[in-house]
């Protein structure tokens, strides 16, 4: 039987090396913050300071309204916690304010009873989920477009060549008021047979893949572009030179990124904005796993690459169809080339998201990485 003294030291011992709630809070993975009874910030762990883009140190001279508007629903979560005492739970909540600009987040309040008033507020952003449904979406919308491009290449490309001859045999046999009808009839014919070729390319074929370094292909499309088509725009680099080499295909994620730094550039441009920016992102981001398709293997996805420019942003009811065929932005644009973008990015078993505003939109791209590969040297 263990007296009372040698129980006491033990139930010590036992506390001692139990973890406190705040090294529990410190390591999950999921955003954590603690707000008093006036709703400041009395504790963030480390996964909230990454959320909120503050620091710890930062955060405890803030109150929550330094960060969300007062209108904002998330004060009404936080209102109800107290006075039911109990754990709420809201979906879909959006901040947009000088501070912070988080779209669409889960968010679970629950009261402290050691603590009267305090809130803790588990934060949860929902967007990867969404992104990657609408990807899965998109992939379906790309697949119509592969089927659709199947039957008009046999049912459309092969009258267009006759129309196409029969017209180029006109130009030589007309006078010169209807040779200008017969080069039209010819133009439309190549036009039309281009956008078939184009969307051929949305076909499933296998990719072939080897180690790229990212930064070897962010130069590479940045230099074509202030030699071409953006050569007035300021470009920023804010490279991790200490990134492994994407599992991929070179070829293919020049084409998804010169797709879209040609998107920045057009939409840094607009409403002649004085000082238009691109700004190329990459890091290492822990913790987002994909399905390859067709298969039970799980890939890691932790190589970040960001493509950003302070146009105008993205309309809203435009931007959850952003990436489906046929949908586009611009007057002229077909609205194929973020489609392939996307596609791409499936293929290789990656996922993009979209975050928008006035005066910022970021693309942001999640792709697998070589395990156990060294890196091409050098940026």
């Amino acid at each position: 039987m263990i007296n009372p003294v040698a129980r006491a030291a033990l139930a010590l011992r036992e506390r001692r090396r139990a973890p406190d709630l705040g090294q529990i809070m410190s390591a999950l993975p999921v955003p954590v913050v603690l707000l008093d009874a006036d709703n400041r910030f009395r504790f963030a762990n480390p996964a909230a300071e990454q959320f909120l883009g503050i620091s710890v140190a930062g955060l405890s001279q803030l109150r929550l309204r330094d960060l969300v508007p007062e209108d904002n629903p998330l004060f009404l979560l936080v209102d109800q916690v107290r006075k039911g005492d109990a754990t709420v739970s809201d979906h879909d909540l959006s901040v947009d304010s000088p501070r912070l600009n988080k779209q669409g987040m889960t968010v679970q309040g629950s009261p402290l009873p050691e603590e009267p008033g305090a809130v803790l507020l588990v934060l949860q952003d929902a967007s990867a989920a969404r992104a990657l449904d609408r990807q899965l979406a998109f992939r379906g919308a790309a697949r119509s477009v592969t089927g659709m491009a199947a039957i008009l290449a046999h049912e459309v490309k092969n009258p267009l060549s006759g129309i196409r001859g029969a017209a180029q045999l006109l130009e030589t046999s007309v006078d010169a008021q209807d040779r200008e009808l017969a080069v039209l009839i010819r133009d439309e014919a190549d036009r039309i047979r281009a956008l078939v070729d184009r969307m051929e390319i949305f076909g499933e074929k296998p990719i072939a893949r080897t180690a790229v370094n990212i930064h070897r292909v962010l130069e590479h499309v940045r230099k074509l572009a202030q030699s071409g088509f953006a050569p007035h725009i300021r470009f920023h680099e804010n490279y991790d030179p200490s990134l492994p080499s994407v599992w991929g295909n070179r070829d293919q994620l020049v084409q998804v990124i010169l797709n879209l730094v040609k998107n920045a550039a057009e939409a840094a441009t607009q409403e002649e904005q004085p000082n238009p920016e691109i700004t190329l992102v990459t890091g290492f981001q822990h913790g987002m796993r994909l399905a390859v398709p067709g298969t039970t293997t799980r890939l890691d996805v932790p190589l970040l690459v960001v493509v950003r420019d302070n146009g105008p942003g993205i309309p809203d009811d435009i931007r959850p169809h952003l990436f489906e065929p046929f949908v586009s932005t611009k007057t002229t644009g077909s609205g194929l080339g973020l489609a392939l973008v996307a596609k791409i990015i499936g293929d290789h078993v990656g996922l993009i998201e979209v975050d928008s505003r006035p005066g910022r939109t970021d693309f942001r791209l999640h792709l697998p990485v070589v395990a156990d590969e060294e890196a091409e040297p050098g940026i």
